[in-house]
């Protein structure tokens, strides 16, 4: 959780009438300013809300739209000021120690170190643009020798054995349609929709469908095949082939994919040292 998004927290700003603290609340303690420490915007009661705090809440501003702006710094001061009057009283009220409260700080804080780790790991081993450049290079090589995106325009059919998996395709192949036989069958929640699983590439699913729906011809359907999930049966609805896109229009995308991944692995090797206990 970004430390800022509480400021603008729903369930705080839904108690405060637009403007309502503006004048009335804010106004003369910013005519005292003269006795603050050197990096401190505002303070309520005693508590400090600090310039970075301030700018960090404009970035997060910008980020959603608005216009950098002596207003928009205005408005954040006031909005930290709404949050520490409110926070000051919960204190007085007794409720900063109830057990809804630490639960929600201590998920608070979860949060944003989870968010701290993240972006500590990744400054520290930072996706280059050479990186990016690589893994474009590596993709548009794996089209062949063509140079062009295939698409696939599937439907399947997910049981939990090869049994089952038989006993459909030969409902298939005895006439049934391949949308009748998923809506029977299928285990899978696109089954009411007749197994369609709409448009594809052949680098979103893995080697083994990969493999078989390029072998297909329009309207054909594989043999049954195991994945670690169950059984399937694909059906080629459609194929197209596309250009691909340059470096610039991918390289945004790509960062995405590329960070995810650098995320999911470092975790995966914290979760593997340890204990972790379901129940």
């Amino acid at each position: 959780m970004k430390p800022f998004a509480s400021v603008f927290n729903p369930m705080v700003v839904r108690f405060i009438a637009a403007g309502l603290l503006t004048g009335a609340l804010v106004g003369g303690s910013y005519a005292q300013q003269s006795g603050l420490p050197i990096n401190a915007a505002a303070s309520v009661n005693g508590a400090i809300i600090t310039n970075d705090m301030v700018e960090q809440g404009i970035k997060v501003a910008i980020s959603q739209g608005q216009k950098d702006s002596p207003e928009l710094r205005k408005m954040v001061i006031e909005k930290y000021v709404e949050v520490l009057l409110l926070s000051q009283q919960a204190e007085k009220d007794g409720l900063a120690n109830s057990e809804k409260a630490n639960t929600q700080l201590m998920m608070i804080r979860q949060n944003y170190l989870a968010d701290l780790e993240l972006s500590t790991y990744m400054a520290k081993n930072p996706i280059t643009d050479a990186d990016i450049q690589a893994e474009y290079n590596k993709e548009i090589s794996s089209l062949g020798p063509q140079g062009m995106i295939t698409e696939y325009k599937v439907s399947d059919i997910a049981v939990a054995s090869e049994a089952d998996a038989q006993a459909a395709l030969a409902r298939i192949k005895k006439g049934e349609s391949f949308d009748k036989v998923a809506k029977s069958v299928s285990l899978a929640p696109n089954k009411v929709q007749g197994g369609a699983v709409g448009w594809v590439q052949a680098g979103q699913v893995g080697p083994q469908l990969a493999s078989a729906l390029a072998s297909l011809s329009k309207g054909q359907v594989t043999a049954p095949i195991q994945m670690q999930q169950g059984w399937y049966l694909m059906k080629l609805e459609d194929k197209k082939s596309s250009k691909p896109p340059s470096f610039e229009q991918a390289k945004q995308a790509i960062r995405a994919g590329m960070t995810q991944r650098k995320q999911f692995e470092f975790l995966s090797q914290i979760a593997k040292d340890a204990k972790i206990v379901v129940q």
